[in-house]
């Protein structure tokens, strides 16, 4: 029987309709078994001896309307070994709930609030729990963000007293997926590390850099020094072979749509109008000079 001892945290944020779990433990990639979530049916957090069909059948009665309480409730009468779980239910209007089982070990326990729940087993403490819940409250910035936060304070609050070793990150929404075509907004998970947490908030900012998209004020136009100090990248790596001339002609265009092709960042500029995003011109000079 599976245990993840570990803790996380179910949100919900109603500005993104963005449904997410961040969750950490002492325990082989438990963000493949800890997190649940499906855009406008709600997230679930399993653990502590996990009944993973929790999750999609906590989904699929959330999707109908029953609330995270009911719902867990329902779950938690037909399962004959409910003193060894634990679990956190956030519903599609972000009603929340958490339920800790009295066999759970200790320090075992959670709290639920406006939108969110926090929940954690085998902790060095309640204190745990608390960091977390002070972190989410307090950070500003989209649910992704909030629920890393979150995981953070937790671990370095003490977080599972037995150690590290793996962390994960799902969060959904409408449409949020890679072009738009389902609801995978997010979802990183790091299996087997020694600090996973911050490996974590790595990851999230790398998404941020990759696929996010730049207002127009945090972006640059493919002019002048910005035009030359591209297109000497692109010679010294072989997309262009003229001089660098600080001009965005046809073939400073052509061989731009190459390179950022290939380093998976032709989403983050405008060839036609000749722009780029700011982050990603400056993460390209710190890489190639």
């Amino acid at each position: 029987m599976i245990r993840p001892s570990t803790f996380s945290i179910v949100a919900y944020d109603s500005k993104d309709s963005a449904w997410g779990i961040a969750v950490a433990s002492k325990f082989l990639a438990a963000g493949a078994v800890v997190p649940w979530a499906r855009a406008s049916s709600g997230a679930v957090a399993t653990q502590s001896y996990a009944n993973t069909s929790y999750g999609p059948r906590g989904l699929d009665l959330m999707s109908s309307g029953i609330s995270a309480q009911e719902a867990l409730d329902r779950l938690i009468g037909e399962d004959e070994e409910r003193d060894l779980r634990q679990a956190g239910f956030v519903d599609k209007n972000g009603n929340s709930a958490t339920y800790t089982g009295k066999g759970c070990f200790e320090w075992a326990g959670g709290l639920s609030g406006e939108g969110f729940c926090v929940q954690g087993n085998i902790l060095v403490g309640e204190g745990v729990i608390r960091a977390m819940t002070e972190a989410f409250e307090t950070t500003e910035g989209d649910l992704p963000h909030r629920l890393v936060s979150a995981l953070y304070a937790g671990d370095r609050a003490g977080g599972d007293r037995r150690g590290r070793q793996s962390a994960g990150l799902l969060v959904v929404k409408p449409g949020g997926g890679y072009g738009g075509l389902n609801d995978r907004w997010i979802d990183y998970r790091v299996d087997d590390h020694e600090d996973p947490v911050p490996r974590l908030l790595e990851l999230l900012e790398l998404h941020h850099l990759y696929f996010e998209k730049s207002p127009p004020e945090e972006e640059h136009s493919i002019e002048d020094e910005v035009c030359s100090n591209l297109q000497r990248m692109m010679i010294n790596l072989g997309y262009l072979s003229e001089q660098a001339s600080g001009e965005y002609d046809h073939s400073t265009q052509q061989a731009l749509r190459e390179f950022l092709g290939n380093e998976n960042f032709e989403e983050r500029a405008d060839f036609e109008n000749g722009r780029i995003d700011a982050p990603v011109y400056e993460f390209l000079r710190r890489k190639f000079g």
